[in-house]
């Protein structure tokens, strides 16, 4: 007699529905610790939630450019800060466009906000020109004579072996800062610019600063804000210009610009291992390298100060540094930054300059009262959608509501502290729409439920037993399962990358509530289910367990059927 064949262990994992479980609470624990550890016990809020400040921009004309705002150079701007400020760490900032010439910034309120709001009207136009003249910061006396060539010791260019201009100590007017960069082969000798019968003052650079030019550079009064802010407004980077340092000491006739921002291909802030203070390291493009190169050659054949060149951003003189050998791909500037000024002037400098000048026209600051109680609003509708949802399993599947409110709990669980993680590690904040989202799932996660339990309900209709019946229904159910979430985490995906800001909550929430909504039901709903089905409560057909097969109409065993047909008919036969 041959022996039976060892049975194989039920499809689905039936006899060791343990280990999903103990994998779920693993990491539901794991999750939990983590957020407690991360000092994150809560959700980072949006700007709608905790409030934050709100800003205004709005685009100015350019000089020669009449048609310089339209639609391309607005999207452009709004990208730029946009990175900016979530290059600080501020994260869910919202930023775009309100009519033809506005742009509106929100900026929810943490760490960072302060600095944001600081940078995102920064227009970053940077620009090297050259120095023709140079004085004090106050307005020049009538009658007093034209500022001396031979002026202050300036800050040097020089190689980056880490060499320091026999002038770097007088930095009062450039704060300290200068600019160094890799020698070219192009040096020129060191007693150039010593030359006695060099020209003081270039015919190019008498030219360039006409009699308008030096009255406008005699009148300016670099030590007030208004003075500061006038100087170099509405100036062309082929014209010459005046301009001030940052700090109102010094102002400066420039010469039009050589090289601009676009010639720097990335900065960043760092520090420098010798003398273990911040600076800013510029590296250019192979155009501007060139250009950097031949304006540095030049200067460096010059007396001061004319062979200085000056770093103006935005019309300000950050600094102005002497040449005294050319340089080319790579710079530093250097001199009394701290690590936020450095990172500051190295994050504008990284993500470009905007194509256009705005003023900061209104900021406001928006308060989380009008957010809160939206937010109870909704945290109020989403409970009674939850207790409706209670009801109608309890009423229709009684015993397995247990089960689905357990799955809802898990799912609730874990999207709880995923959001709260997802806060520092990506910048992620829970706003309203993203509120809703965290709603609509409630629905989607209670669908999938149901078809599980409505494909066992038709295996014990087909005259099975529970168990059986559990296994039986999985495959089917998954695949059902598995196509609806799909095509919900599409819907997600696609409005994410389509929408921008606040609907982008929205979107992201429901896609992470779905993917969650697969692995409760894979991990917790089926290794559950499989568990309860061998208790007497659920295998029995309780009344109160949902499965009741006479409550379900279920049909009478097959092979029962088939025995009593074989009994009633064997009399006929005899």
């Amino acid at each position: 007699m041959a022996a039976p064949k060892k049975s194989r262990g039920p499809a689905g994992g039936q006899g060791r529905p343990g280990r999903s479980l103990a994998l779920i609470l693993i990491a539901m624990v794991a999750l939990t610790g983590g957020m407690f550890l991360a000092d994150q016990p809560t959700p980072r809020l949006g700007i709608d939630l905790a409030g934050g400040t709100s800003i205004t921009l709005k685009a100015q004309s350019q000089p020669g450019k009449p048609n310089a705002i339209n639609q391309t150079n607005m999207d452009t701007a709004v990208g730029i800060i946009e990175r900016r400020v979530n290059g600080l760490g501020v994260s869910e900032a919202e930023v775009q466009t309100q009519g033809r010439e506005n742009i509106v910034v929100n900026i929810p309120k943490g760490t960072n906000s302060q600095q944001a709001r600081e940078q995102v009207g920064t227009t970053a136009q940077l620009y090297f020109r050259p120095v023709l003249s140079m004085a004090a910061g106050g307005p020049t006396p009538k009658g007093t004579a034209s500022p001396s060539p031979s002026g202050s010791p300036k800050p040097s260019a020089s190689a980056a072996t880490g060499e320091k201009a026999s002038g770097s100590s007088a930095t009062a007017t450039t704060q300290g800062r200068a600019v160094t960069g890799a020698l070219t082969k192009d040096t020129p000798s060191p007693g150039a610019s010593d030359d006695p019968k060099a020209s003081t003052t270039p015919p190019a650079a008498a030219d360039q600063a006409g009699t308008a030019l030096e009255k406008k550079f005699a009148a300016l009064d670099c030590s007030t804000k208004a003075g500061r802010a006038a100087a170099g407004a509405n100036v062309k980077p082929t014209e010459p210009t005046v301009a001030c340092d940052s700090t109102g000491e010094a102002k400066y006739i420039l010469g039009p610009s050589e090289v601009s921002g676009t010639d720097v291909d990335s900065a960043k802030g760092a520090i420098n291992q010798q003398t273990g203070q911040w600076i800013v390291q510029m590296e250019f493009t192979k155009g501007g390298a060139k250009k950097f190169q031949k304006i540095t050659g030049r200067l460096a054949q010059q007396q001061t100060p004319q062979n200085q060149f000056a770093i103006v951003l935005d019309g300000e003189v950050v600094s102005a540094p002497y040449v005294r050998e050319a340089l080319s791909a790579n710079a530093e500037i250097s001199g009394s930054f701290d690590q936020q000024s450095a990172e500051d002037l190295a994050n504008v400098l990284s993500y470009g300059a905007l194509p256009l000048s705005f003023k900061e026209q209104t900021v406001t600051t928006v308060t989380a009262a009008l957010g809160g109680e939206q937010l109870q609003a909704g945290l109020i509708a989403g409970a009674i959608g939850l207790a409706l949802v209670v009801i109608y399993l309890v009423t229709y599947y009684r015993g397995l509501a247990f089960i689905a409110l357990l799955s809802l709990l898990a799912s609730g669980i874990l999207t709880y502290t995923l959001m709260s993680l997802l806060g520092p590690a990506i910048g992620f904040a829970l706003n309203l729409p993203a509120v809703c989202g965290a709603i609509v799932a409630i629905g989607i996660t209670a669908d999938s439920f149901i078809v599980y339990f409505e494909r066992i309900r038709d295996e014990i209709r087909e005259g099975r037993t529970l168990r059986p019946a559990v296994e039986r229904a999985w495959p089917r159910a998954r695949r059902t399962i598995l196509v609806s979430d799909f095509v919900s985490f599409l819907a997600a995906a696609v409005l994410f990358v389509v929408t921008v800001g606040k609907v982008q909550g929205f979107a992201f929430t429901l896609g992470l509530t779905t993917i969650l909504d697969v692995v409760v039901v894979y991990l917790f709903t089926k290794p559950v289910m499989t568990l309860l089905a061998r208790t007497k409560f659920f295998s029995s057909g309780h009344p109160w367990s949902g499965l009741d097969p006479k409550r379900l109409g279920a049909k009478p065993p097959l092979r029962r059927s088939r025995r009593v047909n074989a009994r009633t008919d064997h009399p006929k036969e005899a």
